[in-house]
């Protein structure tokens, strides 16, 4: 094995060369492109490549680089693209760089028409394109020809109008020039703002079957799951949000969606191939999160990538402020003078109030994580103490257990003792007595004995050399014998045990309501810019050249539909009523 791989990144706007060891992680990978960029919204955004079968496929962020099937390349090739979509680009994007990496990969996709965009539209965001590049319409700069080498519209738009490129290059040039005084990063953000409204933006379409074998596309994307018909990859027909899925698993090639809504049935959906499911999940579980946590409070990291970009876009309108003074100046010094004063206080005294806030909510921060780390500790001591208690408390119920034990134990003791004590006391009464017994047997035995002798003695004398015959007294003979038992007692415990199973249930609470319009609706400019590039097409509009998209594009905008609304029209009902749907289809 290679003591390192070679590894070339290509982003939107260059390619970074890198040389890695073979125990590389995707994660590791990841992480050292992302800092050479100075990237820091990372979640957005993942290295995709073409696997050894020809498929593109996203590179795993806990598996080593070397060990996934990377097409066999040198250098090993991979492209750094947004893999999820911001609900929202005005309310979620931070960083300059991730509105640039989003604007050109949108732009991208629109100009090779992988994201249908109507042709009044596409000619708008050329002209926001321009601006990004050149900057404000300079006629002394800007001369005839600028454009030339501009890849500005989708090949659809420029096949269905009878213009030609000087023409198209004169339109864009016009819309160019009423973006005077908008800076790079206002431009982008604006292009993303009207990007994000096309009906494919940032969905992922794949090719499933529902069980009846119908061919259908389900889209994915930030909002949730939606059902397209095959042929209108415009307008869904069925919409499921992240807020209704409980759980999503496959098996082969079969994709069950479990809905929070107990009462409706398994979304069933398949797939025709393994790694299609696998991405299909990936995305969904990656599209899931990013929904709940845009439901959640900033994290504290956000809080500040947030605080920081306001500083830096002050900072550059600061900066901005006074070279546009500068040119203010060289009209008319004093004049200019005087208001470039004005302005500079003006924004010297909202920075010092933005440096203020900032510092009070940096100190109100700090007191919260403060009190929070107090309030943790409180929590932690009160739970330390309630279980030395509990401990305390079980040993002393041990304890009295024990004691009346042998309490109990002692007083059965005690009672057998006692017994035994009469007992032994009620023998010592009799053998006293039997002893006094045989004292006097044995003081009437020594009397009668003494009788016989007197008598013996006379009777001798009497039969003196008559006849002499010996006597010899019986000694009777007595033997006494106890005998005495003893019994042990003997106690067995018998020990119970008992074993609970916990089961945890995640519920998945948040739904956020969709009441989302257009920035054409919100913004009556861009409204009126799009009518009018509308009217001027339509005239050189060759009908016959129309595609699929073109025409269901043109009955939407006729019944007065948009993606929005669709969105609310296809999650009418519950959960259940448009799972039937889609086995119906």
């Amino acid at each position: 094995m290679p003591k390192t791989i070679n590894i070339r990144v290509t982003t939107m706007d260059a390619e970074l060369e890198f040389s890695i060891n073979p125990n590389t992680t995707g994660q590791q990978l990841f992480e050292q492109v992302s800092r050479t960029i100075g990237l820091r919204e990372v979640w957005y955004f993942g290295l995709l490549y073409t696997d050894t079968r020809g498929f593109h496929t996203w590179l795993k962020y806990d598996k080593k680089v070397s060990a996934q099937e990377v097409k066999k390349e040198a250098p090993l090739q991979f492209r750094f693209r947004a893999k999820f979509y911001p609900e929202d680009v005005a309310d979620e994007l931070i960083q300059e760089i991730t509105q640039k990496l989003f604007f050109l990969q949108v732009k991208e996709a629109i100009l090779t028409d992988e994201v249908y965009c109507p042709p009044e539209s596409a000619v708008l965001l050329a002209s926001y394109a321009v601006q990004a590049k050149f900057g404000d319409y300079n006629k002394e700069t800007h001369r005839n020809g600028y454009l030339t080498n501009e890849r500005l519209l989708p090949k659809r738009v420029l096949d269905q109008h009878k213009l030609s490129k000087e023409q198209w290059e004169q339109r864009v040039q016009t819309w160019h020039e009423e973006h005077k005084l908008m800076f790079k990063e206002d431009v982008m953000l604006e292009y993303l703002k009207i990007a994000q409204d096309l009906e494919m933006y940032g969905v992922n379409f794949f090719d499933i079957k529902n069980k009846k074998g119908t061919e259908l596309w389900l889209g994915v994307d930030a909002l949730g799951l939606n059902i397209y018909e095959k042929e209108d990859r415009l307008t869904p027909n069925i919409g499921f949000p992240w807020s209704e899925i409980r759980n999503i698993a496959f098996n082969d090639k079969k994709f069950i969606i479990k809905p929070i809504d107990k009462k409706a049935p398994d979304f069933v959906f398949y797939a025709p191939r393994l790694p299609m499911n696998k991405r299909i999940l990936a995305l969904c579980m990656g599209n899931h999160e990013l929904y709940m946590r845009r439901r959640k409070p900033d994290s504290i990291e956000v809080q500040q990538m947030k605080i920081k970009a306001r500083e830096e876009k002050l900072q550059k309108q600061l900066e901005r402020a006074q070279l546009e003074n500068e040119k203010k100046k060289r009209e008319a010094m004093e004049k200019e003078k005087e208001q470039m004063e004005r302005e500079k206080k003006d924004l010297m005294l909202r920075l010092h109030e933005f440096e203020e806030t900032t510092k009070k909510a940096e100190r109100d921060l700090q007191e919260q994580l403060e009190r929070a780390l107090h309030l943790e500790e409180e929590r932690r001591r009160v739970q330390e103490d309630a279980a030395r208690l509990e401990v305390e408390r079980q040993a002393a119920l041990l304890a009295k257990d024990e004691l009346a034990r042998q309490a109990e134990v002692q007083q059965e003791s005690q009672d057998r003792l006692t017994a035994e004590l009469a007992e032994y006391t009620a023998k010592i009464a009799l053998l006293e007595e039997a002893k006094r017994t045989q004292e006097e047997e044995a003081e009437t035995w020594q009397t009668r004995a003494r009788v016989v002798e007197e008598d013996l003695v006379k009777t001798k004398e009497e039969l003196h050399m008559v006849m002499a015959a010996p006597a010899a007294p019986p000694s009777p003979d007595s033997s006494h014998s106890s005998h005495s038992s003893h019994s042990d007692h003997e106690e067995n415990e018998d020990n119970n045990s008992c074993s609970a199973e916990l089961q945890q249930q995640d519920i998945n609470d948040h739904r956020l309501e969709e009441e989302r319009i257009t920035e054409a609706e919100k913004n009556k400019r861009i409204q009126a810019q799009l009518m009018s590039l509308s009217a001027e097409l339509a005239e050189t509009r060759d009908e016959t050249r129309k595609t699929q998209n073109d025409l269901l594009h043109t009955e939407n905008v006729r019944v007065g539909r948009d993606k929005y609304k669709t969105l609310r029209q296809i999650r009418m009902g519950n959960t259940k009523q448009r799972v039937d749907e889609f086995e119906a289809l």
